[in-house]
């Protein structure tokens, strides 16, 4: 009874907070018509916060239809990827730029919309005031071609570095890249929510780059939903109903980010109630109607270009890989 309570209270703080109203969602749906299935399953991992909209989501998600809605753990890195191509994920929120590595290559991922912009921040020692300070710096990631290392290597290859050759990587999989830079052990590290907001409390650094404000990473996203390929195909009933709920969550932590920080602590998401909030109030999660989705897709291609790690064009990847339909629908039918 207390579970079914609080998610009553839950959309009912969402209708009123200003988001599309859920009293309108049955008439769209009716006309959709019925799920394909019922099961949806969508990656979670351990601490982080800039993805709270689907996590946030799961109430919506079963006033949606769904009655099996399952969190698979998951690192943010290559192995998210890989798994959403095979299909042991359906669909998920996942970072825009290390997602097109792996559709580069041809795995079978499609890009439905954009979520949010700028999360990440680097940090960089006295030494350190620009992205071209970089050069023949010490930076740990934990493995080559995680969101980490892709987002360093397009920002340092858009100053003109090499990032192959002027940047020393030092892959650690065992002690997290941020305790390293913590400890002095390298010279700068890149950050996603809650990280920024941990170093920023124990004065640990000082900020380089905040893509949350500055250009020209803040103008594009950072986290977009994808999913795989043959489920999008096969499911575009129940695509575009996640992509509603995903939406609407956003637009809650928008309009209650008190609220949406302690659903995150109380499902287990993370256990930092003070570093959620700030994301919830620093992440920019009211962009998802301003920004386009294709001109983040075709901005991170081109730097990935530059970087050396796509061989594509974007507008390949454009075609092949993204499908914008569900996000049109849903820009008119979720006005406000």
């Amino acid at each position: 009874m207390q579970t079914i309570q609080s998610r009553r209270r839950f959309l009912a703080t969402l209708s009123s907070a200003g988001a599309a109203s859920f009293m309108a969602a049955p008439a769209s749906i009716a006309q959709e018509g019925p799920l394909e299935t019922t099961t949806i399953r969508m990656a979670a991992k351990a601490g982080s916060t800039c993805v709270a909209p689907q996590y946030v989501a799961k109430e919506l998600l079963l006033s949606e239809g769904f009655t099996d809605i399952r969190y698979v753990m998951s690192d943010a890195g290559p192995k998210q990827a890989k798994a959403i191509a095979s299909g042991e994920i359906d669909l998920t929120m996942h970072f825009s730029a290390p997602l097109l590595i792996p559709i580069d290559a041809g795995d079978k991922i499609t890009i439905i919309a954009g979520v949010h912009a700028g999360c990440f921040e680097l940090f960089g020692n006295e030494g350190i005031r620009s992205i071209a300070d970089l050069k023949g710096k010490t930076v740990a990631v934990q493995e080559l071609g995680a969101s980490p290392h892709v987002f360093i290597s397009t920002m340092a290859a858009y100053v003109g570095l090499d990032p192959a050759k002027d940047i020393n990587w030092v892959a650690s999989p065992s002690v997290a890249p941020m305790e390293l830079f913590a400890d002095g052990k390298t010279d700068a590290f890149i950050g996603f929510p809650p990280e920024p907001q941990a170093l920023r409390a124990r004065k640990v650094g000082r900020v380089v780059v905040n893509s949350s404000v500055d250009r020209p990473w803040s103008q594009y996203y950072c986290c977009v939903l994808a999913g795989n390929r043959d489920f999008i195909r096969k499911h575009p009933v129940a695509t575009k109903r996640v992509l509603r709920a995903i939406l609407k969550a956003t637009d809650f932590c928008v309009s209650d980010p008190v609220g949406a920080a302690r659903r995150l602590v109380d499902g287990g998401y993370t256990t930092e109630y003070e570093y959620a909030l700030q994301t919830m109030k620093e992440v920019p999660y009211n962009m998802w109607r301003e920004y386009d989705p294709e001109d983040a897709i075709r901005f991170w291609a081109l730097r990935l270009r530059e970087a050396g790690l796509v061989k594509s064009s974007p507008n390949k990847l454009i075609a092949e890989a993204t499908d914008w339909r569900f996000l049109n629908e849903l820009k008119r039918e979720l006005k406000g």
